[in-house]
């Protein structure tokens, strides 16, 4: 029977995958060694309990009791806190999902390579903060490293069986979000509640906005560089409002290939879970004509800077991932917050790049653990400041 973790279980991936499993036997078809997940903890234990867990987490400390007490009489062992999360990737699975949001996914995606299995990567700022780092980990241990988001998952498929030599381009897509077509002035008083409305995607509050913001995307665009090794120059982002085509591989001849799907994640997931076969996955299928068009265009940089912003960390490298995924949870949690404006998120990222970089900060390379937290720690007290200095330049 094959052995699953799932971390970062009550959130929008994490609820696909247990749709999946479910759907593909549950508990008579796999074990499950943990599951995680963070303040919902009704679903939580409803998780657990459906699959038979041997050990439910939830990230924060003063839900434990709660936890316990939902699972009282199942046999199911608790825990929580960041330590008990990681001591849980310390248990070995044949196949984990790795969903937690943001840089706390780090340690356990790491661990969770030690033992040589399969890890379905949605965390994608493993990727961004640490990927050379979590590359030689799987490496090392001969651990199989699988792109969960659509738009890597759609590229990793159009180059089975193909020379990645023979690639020119890579062109992940974006939708354009709620806001695709606001102007600057517009976007000025955009608040969190709109930007979490996504047009195709269901998703959760902090990837919705980062979505709306496009930093999702310019995350994407450093995972595709770490993730498949590809120069900065032969990466694109195109706008493609319908979410059907997911990405696309142009190679030397002229040919594009190009990957379509309904806007549902658990044709990736689904992907993963099967590989190297192909499973039976319970998405729409796609009615060509029904869609009779395709549209596409260029993303506009200057009212979404997060992609510029990319691409300098691309030029850079070393430790400019960490930094800069960690100064966009900080802008993140003070737009949320009220603190900042939508399009101040953006400054307080370029802001802390910019004093990291004069202080020769970025230049390291990102091959241990240690020197990934502290300068993500770094990066989030920079980042801080920025947000209070952007306030009291109102």
């Amino acid at each position: 029977m094959r052995s699953i973790s799932i971390f970062g279980a009550t959130g929008s991936i994490g609820e696909s995958t247990f749709d999946l499993i479910m759907r593909g036997g549950g508990p008579e078809a796999y074990r499950t060694v943990a599951l995680t997940g963070a303040r919902n903890i009704p679903r939580l234990a409803q998780m657990a309990r459906a699959l038979n867990a041997e050990l439910a987490v939830t990230a924060h400390e003063d839900c434990l009791p709660a936890l316990r007490d939902a699972l009282a009489g199942s046999g199911i062992e608790c825990a929580a806190g960041a330590n008990a999360i990681a001591e849980a990737a310390d248990r070995p699975a044949d196949w984990v999902m790795s969903a937690i949001v943001g840089a706390a996914g780090l340690v356990p995606g790491l661990r969770a390579l030690r033992h040589g299995g399969t890890l379905a990567l949605a965390n994608k700022e493993s990727l961004v903060t640490a990927g050379p780092l979590l590359l030689a980990t799987a490496a090392r241990y001969g651990a199989t490293l699988l792109p969960v988001d659509s738009e890597h998952s759609a590229v990793f498929q159009a180059l089975v069986g193909e020379d990645k030599s023979a690639v020119e381009r890579v062109i992940i897509t974006a939708s354009g979000g709620p806001f695709r077509s606001f102007t600057m002035e517009q976007m000025q008083s955009i608040t969190p509640a709109q930007a979490m409305k996504h047009p195709n995607w269901s998703m959760g509050q902090r990837i919705s906005i980062d979505s709306a913001s496009m930093f999702n995307k310019a995350l994407e665009l450093i995972e595709t560089r770490e993730f498949f090794g590809f120069d900065p120059d032969q990466i694109e982002v195109i706008t493609h409002p319908q979410s059907i085509i997911h990405a696309l591989v142009g190679f030397c001849d002229g040919g594009i290939m190009a990957h379509l799907g309904p806007a549902d994640m658990r044709h990736a997931i689904g992907f993963a879970l099967h590989w190297p076969h192909r499973g039976d996955v319970p998405v729409e299928r796609l009615d060509l004509a029904r869609l009779a068009s395709l549209e596409f265009e260029a993303p506009d940089p200057v009212r979404f800077p997060a992609l510029r912003l990319a691409r300098d960390v691309m030029a850079m490298r070393g430790l400019s991932g960490a930094a800069f995924n960690a100064a966009k949870e900080i802008a993140l949690d003070g737009f949320i917050a009220g603190d900042l404006s939508f399009l101040g998120m953006a400054e307080v990222v370029e802001t802390t790049l910019s004093q990291l970089s004069r202080q020769n900060s970025l230049q390291i390379d990102a091959t241990t653990l240690e020197d990934v937290l502290n300068m993500d720690h770094l990066a989030r007290e920079t980042a801080a400041d920025a947000v209070k200095s952007w306030q009291q330049g109102r």
